[in-house]
């Protein structure tokens, strides 16, 4: 008989959720693909419920965005590790698990006797996820770090900034989305590798090495050119020496994307930009004849390149960054709209993806928006069949429809601490 079609890509597979807001994100990319995530709070709920910003700006355990955002697609149950008991039921929990995903420092684990040595003898197939600012080895293994601290360790705020300023930090959080993000992509990994070999492993993630896995134009900057990238603000950086390439530009509603530059491409593109300065009577005169296909950016000079640019920033000025893309389109100029959290939500590409999603929110009584699926599959969807767990709301669906523990043994566990 022909194996049943799944619904989803992970419908078979179940996740144990120990992350923080380090580490959430990872969990819900996997509920996403189908997996049945199980997110681990202690009794009480976990810290990151306190991170804002919260729900009509009411700030309690049950109204984070955050938490509604990285949590969207669990189930969620209270569980107190450090307790004998508690470690006994996570135990039964394991043995029905195919993922452990964790961000507790390096060794927390190990000291509870839940170390991926001892979770593998009573599951050998457990895929455990570790997520920690700088990996399980090493001389910073015990090091805490924020997001400003990974972002500047792993190199990040070194090329952001203007060239005459300090170095910056994106302004949301980014360092543990990036980890979160790898770690997804590691365990899949690993799925795939048990699904050859019927074992499990250990996937050890550094934030700090994720941080640094993005900044995949340095180092060839330097094999190719000798040259190390440094922060240029509005303008591109590293790609060519001795000129300043704008990148971003000021409109008259906000920002667009747009540099000039040479080959086919820029030479299609700037005269067409001219040819439409020209229309407006924007265009200079010394560039009406301009041979665009001369234009080489290894022999462009500062001078030249400012001649170019001043004519056209001031044209930019003049028009909004929807007319700048859509007649941009039509004239076949390479620009493109820098978008706000509004242009976003008012999208017509992602209106017509059916990437916002509305949520129902039963404990509030309302339906709240929410970013859609991160990728679309024809075969298996990525549906969202739940909100984020309210404080072990999943308690008797676990406790006594999943591991058979009785409605007495609950409360006396709830009465203990345990859950």
């Amino acid at each position: 008989m022909a194996d049943r079609r799944l619904d989803t890509m992970l419908e078979l597979s179940r996740v144990l959720d120990l992350t923080d807001e380090k580490g959430s994100l990872c969990g819900k990319i996997l509920a996403d693909l189908g997996a049945d995530v199980i997110k681990i709070e202690k009794p009480g709920g976990d810290k990151s419920r306190n991170i804002g910003p919260f729900y009509k700006n009411e700030a309690n355990p049950s109204n984070s965005l955050l938490w509604f955002t990285y949590n969207l697609n669990k189930r969620g149950i209270t569980l107190d590790i450090e307790k004998k008991e508690g470690r006994e039921l996570f135990l039964k929990l394991i043995s029905k698990a195919d993922f452990l995903i964790e961000s507790f420092p390096v060794k927390y684990m190990d000291n509870l006797g839940l170390g991926y040595p001892n979770l593998s003898k009573i599951n050998p197939r457990i895929v455990m996820t570790s997520i920690t600012p700088f990996g399980q080895i090493g001389p910073y293994k015990n090091y805490k770090a924020s997001d400003i601290v990974l972002m500047a360790m792993g190199g990040f705020m070194y090329i952001t900034g203007n060239p005459d300023g300090p170095p910056l930090r994106v302004s949301i959080p980014q360092a543990y989305l990036l980890a979160s993000s790898h770690a997804a992509a590691a365990a899949m990994v690993a799925h795939y590798y048990r699904q050859i070999s019927g074992e499990g492993q250990h996937v050890d993630i550094s934030a700090q090495q994720c941080v640094l896995a993005e900044l995949t134009n340095v180092i060839p900057l330097w094999e190719l050119n000798k040259s190390v990238l440094k922060r240029a603000g509005s303008h591109m950086a590293g790609r060519w020496e001795g000129i300043k390439q704008r990148l971003l530009w000021p409109c008259k509603d906000g920002y667009v994307i747009f540099y000039v530059m040479g080959g086919v491409a820029g030479a299609r593109t700037n005269r067409n930009i001219f040819k439409w300065m020209e229309e407006e009577h924007m265009a200079p005169d010394y560039f009406c004849n301009f041979a665009w296909e001369d234009l080489d950016m290894t022999q462009q000079t500062e001078g030249m390149q400012q001649l170019i640019e001043k004519p056209i920033a001031d044209f930019f000025l003049t028009r909004t960054k929807d007319e700048l893309y859509t007649e941009g389109q039509k004239r076949d100029i390479i620009i493109a709209p820098v978008s706000s959290a509004h242009d976003l939500l008012t999208d017509p590409q992602l209106i017509s993806r059916n990437f916002w999603t509305d949520v129902w929110h039963d404990e509030l009584g309302v339906n709240i928006h929410y970013p859609g699926p991160f990728i679309r599959a024809s075969e298996t969807p990525i549906k969202i069949n739940r909100r984020a767990p309210l404080i072990g709301e999943h308690n008797l669906e676990v406790y006594e429809g999943e591991l058979g523990l009785s409605r007495d043994m609950i409360s006396s566990l709830r009465e203990s601490g345990v859950i």
